[in-house]
Order: C-alpha cells, then structure tokens, then sequence
C-alpha cells in the first residue's frame, strides 16, 4: 500500500521555485536596475518562504523524528540552522547590492548574488533530497497516514496567507498532471466546493494553457468514471 508522503507535494513546488529563479537569474541585466529589482525581490520572497517552511519543519516534523530517533532530529535541525546562515548570507548581498551608490558597483556585488544564490539553491535541494530519503521513512514507522497529513497541515499553517498562496501556486507548477488532479478533487471532498474553484482558479493562472487542459480533461475523466 501506498502511504502517505508529507514531503513530495510541497518539496516539488519549493523545487521549481528555486529552479525558476535561477533560470530568471541567469537572464537577469544587473545593469538594469529595473530588471534587477525584479529578481531581488522574488529572492528575498524565497528567503521569507524558505524560512518559514523550515521552521514549520522544525516545530512539527523534526519534533515528531526527535520523539523516536533524536539524533536524526538533531542532524536536521543542524541542516536548517545553516540553510539560516546561507540565507542570511544571500540577504546581505542583496542589501549591498541595493546599497551601491553607482551601477558599476551594483554589477560588482551582482556576481556575489550569482554565487550565494547557487549555495543557497544547491544546498536547499540536497536536503529536500535527504528529508524524502531519511526522515520519510522514519516517519512511516511511527505514524500513520492521518497523523502525517495534520503535520503537513501544521507546517503549511505556519506560512502567511500570502506566502500560502505562492506556494499553492508553485506546487502546481511542480506538480505533475496526475498528482493536480488528485490534489484538486481531494480538496473538493475535503473541504467544499468554494475552496475548490479556488485552487482551480489559480490553477488556470499558474499553468499554461496546454497543461491547465490536461487538468480539465483529467477531472472530466474522473467524473465519468464515478
């Protein structure tokens, strides 16, 4: 039997999140102050999304890891403490950045963003690597499905309403077809129907067209077949 992954859905999102603004980063004109602008504020949305999810982790997942294996808890925990530090490094660069009295200075630091934000990407994906290989499996000992779905459910209440609605948005970008459909008639049972023209809605925004189909015709199919 399939169970439970707290992890895969939210990672995903995360995931493309990061994956995205380092493509945007890469085409970002740092002579272009405008252009700039744009790609420091969705890192600083990153910094404040990052560290959220990771506290929600800390309060609710590595609790629950440190009740059965501490030492497991307390080598994630460590991992969070320094995904702090790496943000609080790309942070400070992005303030010297915005700081530099004249733009030669301002292409000078860019090159320091480039460098801390690829720390800061690559070491995110290894622990989200690590969080799905390691602590996914503890947690399947210990607890069972309904008690990892609250946990979920605990983390993602830890995040604003307006970091709640960017990571709904990027889950979906992450998402494959099947598991959108899945999560968007799950939610129609769970929670009624006006949260679910509600994630349906950003739905259409979030996904190009040809993928937003893909999505209709698959709750179509799943009406026919009920």
């Amino acid at each position: 039997m399939q169970r439970f992954n707290l992890f895969i859905h939210s990672h995903k999102g995360l995931k493309a999140l990061l994956y995205d603004t380092g493509m945007s980063l890469l085409h970002t004109d740092f002579w272009n102050v405008e252009d700039s602008g744009r790609i420091i504020l969705r890192m600083r949305e990153i910094i404040s999304l990052f560290g959220k999810h990771a506290y929600g982790e800390d309060c609710f997942v590595l609790a629950a890891v440190k009740k059965y294996e501490p030492s497991v808890g307390d080598a994630f925990e460590q991992d969070h403490a320094y995904g702090r530090e790496l943000a609080e490094e790309l942070s400070a660069i992005l303030t010297a950045y915005e700081a530099a009295a004249v733009i030669t200075d301002k292409v000078w630091v860019a090159e320091k963003i480039n460098m801390a934000y690829n720390r800061f990407l690559v070491f995110h994906i290894e622990v989200m690597e690590k969080e799905e290989e390691v602590l996914m499996p503890i947690l399947w000992r210990y607890y069972n499905d309904q008690e990892l779905l609250n946990m979920k459910k605990q983390v993602l209440s830890k995040l604003p309403a307006p970091l709640h609605v960017k990571m709904n948005n990027w889950m979906l970008k992450g998402m494959n077809i099947g598991e959108i459909v899945g999560w968007l008639k799950n939610v129609e049972r769970s929670n009624g129907e006006f949260i679910y023209e509600a994630l349906l809605n950003s739905a259409e925004i979030a996904l190009s067209w040809q993928r937003f189909d893909m999505v209709i015709k698959g709750l179509d199919e799943q009406i026919a077949a009920a």
